[in-house]
């Protein structure tokens, strides 16, 4: 697809990114242009998350989504991956932000991502022209920009020293709002994001959470109006809503046959109602 440039004077360039200490003087972009895309919140976190955090991200960036929140993030493994996914699983708009060439696509094991990206109306940007390799600095800078395009950023999970909180950092420096998912106290991947609560980011235990902050009217259809149709489907359903996700316990707690169970389950995922975390995680899509 075409890359298209576009300098800070120009009509596409967004208002958001010339109120930041050092806007690029330009930008590059492949799919929409960046307009009438706000509200908008950066979900960002660990690259290696644990399946809380995985479930936490897909569930707040598929709901804002629904609700019509375009999702912004860094295309990165982990958090950022999962947050642009679940956002176009919900029909939502997310925006990727990469720190090298619009040439390359980083990580290379996100192109199909970032392919189905661009045919779902979404956007992938860089201030960085072709054949700009990712270098780590790159990503430093890269963060101030994932920022100044969001109204909000929320980390999802993050370690105490993890690169995430360079965000955090950036949208202080921005005056934008920052919210951090609470986390295990005995979980190393909570650190970070507890550090932040303790620093005053707000608690974001949800996307209703974001919607009461940013003042963005809830969403008509909440994922507790999916139902089976079969009774096991409902059962397990029933069971998934009480935030049950080892697909272990929820079979045990199901008494089910387990050749039923796994037909059943089955039935939920092609139907589009449940979908898997990965580590034996599943959650209502």
């Amino acid at each position: 697809m075409k890359i298209n440039k576009v300098l800070k004077q120009h009509k596409h360039y967004p208002p958001y990114l010339k109120e930041i200490a050092h806007p690029p003087k330009e930008f590059f972009f492949i799919g929409e242009p960046l307009e009438d895309y706000l509200p908008a919140v950066a979900i960002i976190g660990s690259r290696k998350l644990s399946s809380y955090g995985k479930e936490a991200t897909y569930r707040i960036a598929f709901d804002l989504a629904k609700q019509g929140v375009t999702i912004v993030s860094g295309l990165a493994l982990g958090a950022d991956g999962i947050a642009h996914q679940a956002c176009l699983d919900a029909g939502g708009r997310t925006i990727a932000v990469l720190a090298c060439g619009l040439d390359t696509i980083y990580p290379a094991s996100h192109r199909n991502l970032a392919i189905e990206i661009l045919k779902k109306g979404g956007t992938i940007i860089s201030e960085y022209p072709e054949n700009t390799p990712a270098l780590k600095q790159n990503f430093v800078a890269r963060n101030r920009i994932v920022s100044a395009l969001s109204d909000m950023i929320i980390v999802t999970e993050a370690a105490e020293a993890s690169g995430t909180l360079i965000t955090a950092n950036f949208a202080l420096e921005q005056n934008k709002l920052v919210g951090a998912v609470p986390g295990q106290i005995t979980s190393t991947l909570s650190i970070g994001t507890n550090n932040l609560l303790k620093a005053g980011a707000h608690v974001i235990t949800g996307a209703d959470d974001v919607s009461n902050i940013l003042g963005i009217q809830a969403s008509e259809k909440d994922r507790q109006d999916v139902f089976g149709d079969t009774a096991e489907e409902q059962l397990i359903i029933d069971i998934m809503k009480k935030g049950v996700t080892d697909l272990d316990q929820i079979q045990a707690q199901s008494n089910l046959d387990p050749a039923i169970f796994s037909q059943t389950i089955t039935m939920l995922e092609i139907s589009d109602k449940v979908r898997p975390l990965g580590a034996n995680h599943w959650i209502i899509k």
